[in-house]
């Protein structure tokens, strides 16, 4: 079986177009600036190994956060990896994988290499339920992974306290030369499973890997979003990119679709994945912010391994300049 998006036209390129996009890239990586590095500051580990009740987000770096909800440890799509291809890691990882603590659940949005990376899920700590893609659960049991949940879009399953619902991406996926959209891609939503805990415990968003599409507004339309963590980076060039990747102006796009309180951004300043740096990305993104109008508390760019603790109210502890 082989998936596809809500948009029939959003497929993978063709080989032709990823010839023509190497040789544009040959000139254009000349003129391009990766020097600067996305900011760090030291993991709260103690915090982080002792709480079991406050939610949080700690971006590690890419896609890859740990999430409390709920009284769990959650990892959303595992890369410790230093390199990905020949390409070397451009920022180190938030936290140290050795540093983490037990891990309760994984979700993996996809099987690209920069979102699930084997040897980093192996060497996580605790024995996690690790939730996957419609056609994906096979793969994973061939590694060696007993705990596998597969949901399709609009599925959900409850581990302990957290509801977890598969939601729709628009995106293609692939490992190897015959297993193109061999299986799914999406992202997540996780709230409380019991009516009770609404008011302690956030409704979250991890948007996994996505060009911009219609489902975000239908998302919104089933959700009530606190936070979502939105992609920003490895768009360009557009023309290529668009259909698998928003551009920062198309997630704040997508964040108001969703109807979030609080946009965290990521999948940028960890890989050279596409032609834009990650200067580039964060300027764009404020520069939009900016032209809508957005309150900057809205916005929560977070450094490496920074911690933020989410409140009841939906509020955070971020300053007023947005964590920037």
């Amino acid at each position: 079986m082989r998936y596809e998006n809500m948009d029939p036209a959003a497929r993978v390129k063709s080989y032709a177009d990823i010839r023509r996009w190497r040789r544009e890239r040959a000139n254009r990586m000349r003129s391009k600036d990766f020097s600067w590095i996305v900011p760090s500051a030291a993991p709260e580990l103690d915090y982080l190994h002792r709480n079991d009740k406050e939610p949080t987000v700690t971006w590690i770096g890419h896609s890859t956060f740990l999430l409390q909800h709920s009284g769990l440890n959650i990892v959303t799509d595992p890369v410790w990896a230093r390199r990905m291809a020949l390409q070397k890691r451009l920022s180190s990882p938030g936290i140290a994988l050795a540093d983490m603590p037990p891990i309760d659940i994984v979700l993996l949005s996809h099987s690209h290499y920069d979102h699930l990376h084997m040897q980093s899920l192996k060497r996580l700590g605790g024995k996690p339920a690790i939730v996957v893609p419609a056609g994906l659960a096979a793969k994973l049991r061939r590694k060696g992974f007993p705990s596998v949940i597969e949901l399709g879009w609009w599925q959900s399953a409850v581990i302990g306290a957290v509801k977890i619902t598969f939601v729709p991406a628009q995106h293609w996926t692939r490992r190897t030369l015959t297993d193109t959209n061999r299986s799914h891609w999406g992202g997540y939503i996780l709230e409380p499973a019991q009516k009770q805990d609404e008011a302690m415990q956030p409704t979250m968003y991890f948007a996994g890997d996505s060009g911009y599409f219609n489902g975000f507004k239908m998302i919104g339309e089933r959700f009530d979003i606190d936070i979502a963590l939105m992609p920003i980076g490895a768009y360009e060039p557009e023309w290529f990119m668009g259909p698998q990747h928003v551009t920062p102006e198309e997630a704040l796009q997508a964040f108001a679709d969703v109807g979030a309180k609080l946009f965290v951004p990521m999948h940028y300043g960890a890989f050279r994945l596409a032609d834009d740096t990650p200067r580039e990305a964060l300027d764009r993104l404020e520069a939009e912010r900016q032209r809508l109008g957005l309150a900057a508390e809205r916005i929560c760019v977070l450094p490496l391994g920074e911690t933020l603790r989410l409140q009841p109210s939906g509020t955070t502890n971020i300053d007023e300049d947005g964590g920037q």
